[in-house]
């Protein structure tokens, strides 16, 4: 519901206001930190932060019972499960957790209607043959592919890799990016981030960059001030960080398709988008949505903020 004030914001003192594009003009939104060491979550056991995608679903699956029990005033709601980007797996998989559960007569029945999945990653293996699907993991003993990629990260470093229409904020560097040694996917997304905290004074207000946002969510979500508004237990985490790379994260489900295939049967309602084009299973109906990035509503909120809208309210898009 909030988004930052840039134009009336100082470097370490980000203002926010209100977002005339937020989703939950248009629904009542349970925002959930997952999994578990993500965002202000947390686990009160070491064993807690190993995690998988199958336990990072079942443990949605759990906190919804919890939360529903809780506030059953909601249980006549139509429930849509909504995510993106690598919920593209665990979204999926989730509904699949609700549906059985009904099934089952699992208390308390939740009121499933569909799920929503904007840019999701659904199925690893698109990769080309010389890294035999290994994209994420290389092995460094698998030359032509580690080669490979070097070359595509060498094509793409001048780019917006999330939405490459925008241009290039080199302003943002206090000195050049060092060249990556090996290929790591992370990098090019999570260093900027970092290396904006080592900048002392921001330029004009004229000359924004999307990343600036990147920078003010570190500053505000590690105030102290907002992190007891926010009822966050001191001391639960370090320090919030925009992804947390020290997870033991296992990734168990490579393809979300024969979820999606199983959900769809059951006649749930299904729309996935993605910054290019956007699908809704409603009679096979495919409509293009473009000029977006990664993630849509990020680059296109008033049209994503439409989209929803029109979709909830079951109008064509």
């Amino acid at each position: 519901p909030f988004t930052f004030d840039y134009a009336n914001s100082k470097t370490y003192s980000p203002k926010l206001k209100l977002n005339p594009y937020s989703w939950t003009k248009v629904a009542n939104i349970i925002f959930v930190d997952t999994p578990v060491g993500s965002g202000f979550s947390y686990a009160k056991t070491s064993e807690g932060y190993y995690i998988s995608d199958t336990l990072a679903a079942a443990e949605l699956y759990e906190f919804l019972r919890k939360w529903l029990k809780v506030h059953p005033k909601f249980l006549t709601n139509t429930l849509y499960v909504m995510g993106d980007s690598y919920s593209g797996i665990i979204i999926p998989i989730l509904v699949q957790e609700i549906s059985d559960g009904n099934e089952a007569g699992r208390e308390p029945r939740m009121n499933l209607k569909g799920y929503v999945i904007g840019n999701p990653v659904t199925n690893t293996n698109s990769t080309k043959k010389d890294c035999k699907g290994e994209y994420m993991t290389v092995d460094p003993s698998n030359a032509a592919c580690v080669d490979d990629l070097k070359v595509y990260t060498e094509c793409i470093e001048k780019i917006v890799t999330q939405h490459i229409l925008e241009p290039t904020c080199q302003l943002l560097y206090p000195k050049p990016r060092p060249r990556v040694s090996k290929w790591d996917p992370d990098t090019p997304i999570e260093d900027s981030a970092y290396l904006l905290q080592s900048i002392t004074h921001l330029p004009e207000p004229r000359r924004w960059c999307r990343e600036y946002n990147y920078l003010y969510s570190y500053i505000w979500a590690n105030d102290k001030t907002v992190q007891k508004a926010l009822h966050v237990r001191e001391g639960s985490i370090n320090e919030w960080v925009r992804c947390n790379e020290s997870l033991v994260y296992t990734y168990d489900v490579t393809s979300s398709l024969n979820y999606h295939r199983n959900l769809i049967k059951k006649g749930y309602e299904v729309l996935i988008y993605r910054f290019t084009m956007q699908y809704t299973f409603k009679k096979y109906c495919l409509t293009f949505a473009t000029g977006g990035g990664h993630t849509a509503p990020e680059y296109k909120p008033n049209e994503c903020l439409a989209m929803i809208d029109r979709w909830l309210s079951f109008y064509p898009l």
